[in-house]
This record gives structure tokens, sequence and C-alpha cells, in this order.
């Protein structure tokens, strides 16, 4: 470094040019292309930089406020979807209880309708039954009347023409034999 301390010190009487320092004309003119370069630059370049930066910031401003505006509606959808889906369940809900409580009319009706025509069945067969009872009572006692009437006849020996006796006799026996199969019953 002393090296070049030595080579900058003018070694005579004449003022030489110090190589480290530039000449007085060179940072003149070096001044002028320096402040040149800088009107271009605040002239043309700084104010196209401003408008695109201006204009980037604008538009990164409007894409904010889209997604805002979008992140506002798609949680007024959710929201709303929500809202859809709860009155969805509510309305299944609602459907399904209306559901049961008609199946349960509709099997409650059956169970009535149903007794309803077994009673009506049962009814008409035990009036069935009871006048097929009746119609056998009534055959069984023409028939042992007419056996009883036969046996009468046979043991004494003539016909019985009359037909009111032969009725009084053909009662009097049923009654006796009635009569008996009841006492037979009630012992057993």
């Amino acid at each position: 470094m002393l090296y070049l301390i030595q080579l900058a010190k003018p070694s005579g009487g004449a003022e030489e040019h110090n190589v480290l320092l530039p000449a007085i004309p060179e940072l003149v003119w070096s001044a002028i292309i320096i402040a040149i370069f800088f009107f271009v630059i605040l002239k043309f370049m700084y104010p196209k930089y401003k408008e695109i930066t201006e204009k980037r910031a604008t538009t990164i401003k409007d894409g904010l406020e889209k997604a805002a505006q979008a992140k506002k509606e798609i949680a007024d959808a959710n929201t709303q979807s929500e809202q859809a889906l709860r009155q969805a369940h509510e309305e299944a809900a609602r459907i399904r209880s209306e559901a049961q409580e008609s199946a349960k009319r509709i099997v409650a009706e059956a169970k009535t309708q149903a007794s309803e025509e077994a009673e009506r069945i049962n009814a008409q067969a035990q009036r069935q039954v009871e006048a097929n009872r009746q119609a056998a009572e009534i055959s069984l006692k023409t028939e042992v009347g007419m056996l009883a009437a036969e046996l009468a006849e046979n043991i004494v020996g003539e016909q019985l023409t009359d037909r009111d006796l032969s009725a009084r006799v053909i009662d009097r026996f049923l009654d006796q034999l009635e009569t008996s199969c009841e006492k037979e019953s009630v012992r057993k």
C-alpha cells in the first residue's frame, strides 16, 4: 500500500496528475452523464414503473376484494346448504313419524276389521251349528217318535190310528228320554 501512495505523490517540481483521483473534466462529464441518466429515468422510466406498480396494487386489491366476496358467498352458500340439509332431515323425520302413525292406524283398522269379520263368521257358524242342531234334534225326535210309536204298537198289539194320541205318547216318551239324558250328564 505504501508503494501505491508513493506512486501517487509527485516526484518532481511539476504537478503531475494523480492516478487515484480522476481529472476535473472527467468528473464534470461523469456528473453530467449521471444527471442525464437520472433525468431520463425520472422522466420516462419512473412514471411507467409507478403506473405498473399502481396497476398491480389495484389488481391485487381487486383480487383480494373478490376473494373476500367469494369467501363470503361460500360461507352463505354453506349456511344455506346446512339449513336446507337440516330442513330435509326434519322433513324426513316428520314423514317417517307420519308413516309410522299411518301404519299403526292401518294395522289397528285391519285388526278391528279382522276381529269384526271373525266375530261375524263365528256368529254365522254358531247360527249354522244351532240350525243344524235343531234340524238334527227335530229329525231325531221324529225318528225316535216313529220308533216309539212302532214300539208302542208292537207292545200294545194294535196300530195307533189316532194321531193326537200318537203325538202325546211320543212327546211323553221324548220328555222322559231328555230327563234321563240330563241326569246322566249331571252325574258325569
